[in-house]
């Protein structure tokens, strides 16, 4: 999970010290790539990144996979 936090999100690259604000983003982060995972499309997580990016419809998807996994548990 480290591995890909760290390539996809770039998490070590990050230089926010201030109170918790590293441990907030971190949280975010965590959520996004569930969310990402979450969504059913069979491509990796960075082109899910790229396309959302792009296509908001696609990031349309993404949140309302995200939140129903997130309902179900």
């Amino acid at each position: 999970m480290h591995w890909i936090l760290d390539v996809s999100m770039r998490e070590d690259a990050c230089q926010i010290y201030r109170q918790n604000a590293a441990e907030n983003l971190a949280g975010l982060r965590h959520m996004a790539l569930n969310m990402l995972r979450a969504e059913p499309t069979k491509i990796s997580v960075p082109m899910k990144q790229k396309r959302c990016m792009v296509n908001p419809s696609f990031l349309k998807q993404v949140l309302v996979a995200g939140l129903t996994s997130m309902a179900k548990s």
